[in-house]
């Protein structure tokens, strides 16, 4: 049963994530490209396409020239983390990260693996930092209650759901009993 409700919640999430337009598919540079520019744009290109193996490729050129471009790096985690290779977006997130420490999509995405591998509590963290950085990330609020409804913070995770509802009226808090500390023997 939990794993069905946690199934549940990582759909609704999906479905929230096209529906706000915030779980596009790629990262995207700012104008004015960057030492590596043609072949991040290229990647882009490619990867928007679904032509994975390409944008792969091409983001790897574009490293080669620029080794701490952070949208080379989040994209290539952003494929690996949609082909549920969840170490090596993890690998890559956290690479784009030590790029730019306050990148929101990686920051949000390396949340969301943290949370599907179980790890409550750093995903929360990170989801902090995240709403440190953009206050009004709904998204990130609900991931955020998520979090702490599973390691049992229930006040606070129904404030999150809250806050995430308020600033997006479309997201609503999960149904069904909320998370309860595991007894400690």
């Amino acid at each position: 049963m939990e794993r069905l409700a946690r199934a549940l919640s990582l759909a609704l999430l999906a479905v929230a994530l096209v529906g706000c337009g915030l779980g596009s598919s790629t990262a995207t540079p700012p104008p004015g490209g960057s030492d590596g520019g043609d072949a991040l744009t290229q990647g882009l290109a490619a990867h928007t396409a679904g032509r994975l193996d390409e944008a792969i490729s091409l983001y790897f050129q574009a490293l080669s020239k620029d080794p701490a471009n952070k949208f080379a790096l989040f994209n290539l985690g952003q494929i690996e983390h949609t082909k549920n290779h969840l170490v090596a977006a993890e690998a890559w997130y956290r690479l784009a990260l030590q790029s730019d420490s306050a990148m929101p999509s990686a920051l949000y995405n390396l949340a969301l693996v943290r949370q599907a591998v179980g790890d409550s509590i750093e995903s929360a963290s990170l989801l902090r930092s995240l709403i440190r950085i953009d206050p009004n990330n709904a998204l990130a609020h609900y991931n955020l209650g998520l979090a702490l409804r599973s390691l049992g913070q229930n006040t606070d995770a129904t404030n999150e759901f809250a806050t995430a509802q308020r600033l997006d009226t479309r997201l609503v808090a999960p149904t069904g009993s909320p998370a309860r500390p595991s007894p400690t023997r």
